[in-house]
Formats: C-alpha cells, structure tokens, sequence
C-alpha cells in the first residue's frame, strides 16, 4: 500500500528544511533528509564522507571524479559517484513510500514518486534568501549572496540532469509557498492542511 507522503524541494534559504521538520513533528511522522544519505551510504558500503560530497549535485561534465579512492573500486569506475548516491537514493525513497508516511526533502523525490506524493516547492526572494543565509552561517550578506547563487545554481543542474524538468516549472509541483509571506507555524499549517485534505478528506471535512 502505498503511503501518506511529502516531499519538499527548496530554494537556499526558503527554511524550506526547517519547515519539513517542524511539518514531520506537527503530523507524528518521520523525517528524511540527509538520513538518506547515511542509509544510501550503508546500502552501497561507500563511506558517508565521500556520499555527502556529491549530495544534491550532478557530476562535472568537465572533470571525471577519479582522484576519489571509492570512484576507481571496480564497481563504481564507470559511474560518477552523484549517479550512484542517486540511483541508491531513487530506491530508498521508492522503498519508504512503501514502508510509512513521511516528509522527503529534495533529492528529486517528487520526479520519483510522481503523483503518489504530495509534491512542495517552497521559495522566497532572493534578498530575503541571503538574508537568511547571512544570518545562518554567520558570514557578510555580500559573502552571502555569491554562496546562495552558487547553491541555486547546484540545486537546479542537479534536478534538471536527473529529471529532465525544470527546476521551477511549477507544473511539477502540487504546492507553491513563498516563506517570506508566512511565519513557520504558518507555513506549516498550510502543509498540514493540504496534507489532510489530500489523504484525510474525512477528518478535514470534520475540522472545517
């Protein structure tokens, strides 16, 4: 049977990780975001380290990743190691919409679950990003601004190669929010409803 899922791809920082956790606590289910990485990294017996490197980042097509110890074991010599963390992730998050309801952040999880997830795209505009940015990592907000443009950049080639979508087509979302129009307890309110409404018609009916 399959389950009760959410998946949320994001701009750099929408807090779009923070409101999927604050969404996974309100609703009692689990959470998946660099968890992925660590079962990915078990799965495939590549150390965690070297997975998290290319986390949400397609392959150079410039520089073929060999100077990377685990990229010439014999079974991964002809595939970067951005397509194996993917294709052990595609089966991971295949496998949890199988196993229990859950919030997913990126790692194109929507494209992979297709119409049985509901799928988020959370974004903000780019001042308010920076930001968030500068204040979270403690940096300049002109520093702030070329890190932020960097991590859009990596996240949109990264959805683009392994979808072949566009990162903000809205068409591949069921939900749009802007976090710069709402607080946390807004957004994940907004969520929470979209969520019941879509798998607990019952109970939203009773709430409204």
């Amino acid at each position: 049977m399959t389950k009760r899922i959410i998946t949320i791809n994001r701009m750099y920082g929408s807090n779009g990780r923070k409101i999927g956790k604050a969404l996974s606590d309100e609703l009692g289910i689990h959470y998946y975001d660099k968890e992925l990485i660590r079962i990915a990294s078990e799965k495939e017996g590549i150390p965690y380290e070297e997975l998290q490197k290319v986390d949400e980042k397609r392959a150079s097509q410039w520089r073929y990743p060999l100077d990377e110890p685990m990229q010439m074991a014999p079974q991964y010599r002809f595939y970067p190691m951005n397509d194996v963390l993917y294709q052990a992730e595609s089966e991971i998050i295949l496998s949890l919409s199988q196993r229990e309801d859950c919030v997913i952040i990126g790692r194109c999880a929507g494209h992979i679950l297709e119409k049985q997830a509901l799928r988020v795209f959370i974004h903000a505009p780019f001042d308010f990003r920076v930001s968030t940015a500068a204040e979270r990592m403690d940096i300049p907000e002109r520093d702030a601004r070329v890190y932020v443009k960097k991590m859009d950049k990596e996240r949109r080639n990264y959805y683009e190669y392994f979808t072949d979508e566009k990162w903000l087509d809205i068409t591949s979302y069921d939900l749009c929010i802007d976090s710069s129009r709402f607080t946390e307890t807004q957004a994940v309110q907004i969520l929470k409803a979209a969520y019941e409404d879509r798998y607990c018609p019952e109970s939203a009916a009773n709430a409204n």
